[in-house]
């Protein structure tokens, strides 16, 4: 069961390295311009920002159950980095990217938004390592 905190970890991780690593930069060199790649970009950064809150919540709730599902001194750890990640994703969801949609100092509030969706991916990635090195040496045991 304490597989559940990875798995979460895991798609909070690696569907940020998708969206963007893989998904973003296909959208602009294949879609006819820069404006419609830019559309759908932002959908999908919308939709990742809900990826990231429900992923993040519910290892909240995993880390505070009665019967945890990662050892507590993982958990503890892990925790800040979870709660920044979150928070990263509502702001660039609710205070950025609304400046990047109304284009608004378009090439300021890109950088920021990207350097706070890499912030996030940091976070993810950080939550991510911590479990899988918790549950790597579980399994040693």
């Amino acid at each position: 069961m304490r597989s559940l905190s990875l798995w979460l970890a895991a798609v909070w991780a690696f569907s940020l390295t998708t969206l963007g690593l893989f998904v973003v930069p296909m959208l602009f060199m294949h879609l006819p311009t820069p404006a419609m790649a830019g559309t759908m970009a932002a959908k999908l950064f919308s939709v990742q920002t809900w990826i990231s809150v429900v992923c993040g919540i519910a290892l909240l709730a995993a880390f505070r159950s009665n019967r945890p599902l990662a050892p507590v001194h993982i958990a503890q750890a892990a925790t800040l980095f979870v709660v920044a990640g979150v928070l990263l994703a509502l702001l660039v969801e609710f205070g950025v990217s609304p400046r990047i949609v109304a284009r608004d100092n378009l090439a300021l509030w890109h950088r920021v938004g990207s350097a706070m969706y890499f912030a996030q991916w940091v976070c993810a990635l950080v939550v991510f390592g911590k479990l899988a090195g918790a549950r790597s040496a579980e399994a040693s045991e």
